[in-house]
């Protein structure tokens, strides 16, 4: 089984993925642009996440946004555990409530709170490490609308005053979370929609300059790279699963051009939009 390895590049993506992981002490925090789910059987892991300490217990699917730092710093009595991993603007365009979309882009985890899901979650989760493992378009578009309906339902159950009282897990307002943490969530919620260094310096109360600084001093990548991975797992989503106009895909992903997209998009998966559509697109 797969665990965390120490020398993986901060901020590479995992995409869609259902596995099972060995839990391990981790050396450093991970950080990706996914929301991750993870799955306990038994046992208990403990994080780090955001500076807060946050442990997940077995019998309990957990919900949290990555790009968090975070680090497990205690395994207590588990062998293995599911780990799933959706792009965050997948999330985002599912249009969830709010009440779960707002805690996750606070950095706080969401639990599931109802009793007896655990045996319905390992069946579930094992079916979905099965069609990923060898997915075909079928498979993986039923894997998509079977994780958005579970996080529906796990938002449903969330009670709205949970979502609405403090907690010690960090939230926007927290010291737990850096200014360039801040400015993580604020692109996350407005990467489809033009920005400047203005803006997101004003949305954090930092001048524009030193805020450009500080994020590429704690992510390792610029303001403009952070926003264009986030645009284009959007588009790929658009791609894959939508019969839009590239042209449309290009504009509702947040990029300014056709032209833009396409060497973005080039530059970053080597082929073109087109390309990858009809090579991934789900029928």
């Amino acid at each position: 089984m797969p665990r965390f390895d120490p020398s993986r590049p901060d901020f590479a993506p995992y995409g869609l993925t259902v596995v099972r992981w060995t839990p391990t002490l981790m050396p450093r925090p991970d950080r990706h642009n996914e929301i991750e789910m993870n799955l306990l059987e038994r046992g208990s892991v403990m994080y780090l996440l955001g500076g807060a300490k946050v442990t997940i217990a077995a019998g309990r699917m957990s919900l949290f946004w990555a790009a968090i730092p975070h680090q497990i710093i205690n395994v207590g009595d588990a062998s293995s555990y599911f780990v799933a991993t959706v792009p965050l603007s997948w999330f985002l365009q599912w249009n969830l409530p709010a009440r779960l979309v707002e805690r996750i882009l606070q950095g706080r985890v969401a639990f599931e709170m109802r009793p007896n899901e655990m045996g319905r979650d390992v069946e579930t989760f094992g079916r979905w490490q099965r069609d990923l493992a060898r997915p075909t378009q079928a498979k993986r578009r039923v894997v998509l609308l079977e994780i958005e309906a579970r996080l529906l339902r796990l938002a449903m159950a969330l009670p709205v005053e949970l979502a609405r009282s403090r907690s010690k897990a960090p939230s926007m307002e927290s010291p737990a979370l850096s200014k360039a943490e801040e400015m993580a969530c604020y692109l996350a919620k407005n990467y489809q929609r033009p920005l400047t260094a203005a803006e997101v310096g004003k949305a954090v109360c930092l001048h524009p300059n030193y805020a450009m600084n500080l994020f590429k001093k704690v992510f390792t990548i610029t303001v403009t790279e952070y926003l264009t991975q986030y645009r284009l797992s959007h588009a790929q989503r658009l791609l894959a699963t939508t019969g839009n106009k590239i042209l449309g895909i290009a504009m509702e992903s947040g990029f300014g051009s056709v032209s833009r997209f396409n060497d973005a998009f080039h530059k970053s998966f080597g082929s073109s939009p087109r390309a990858y559509r009809q090579e991934h697109q789900i029928q």
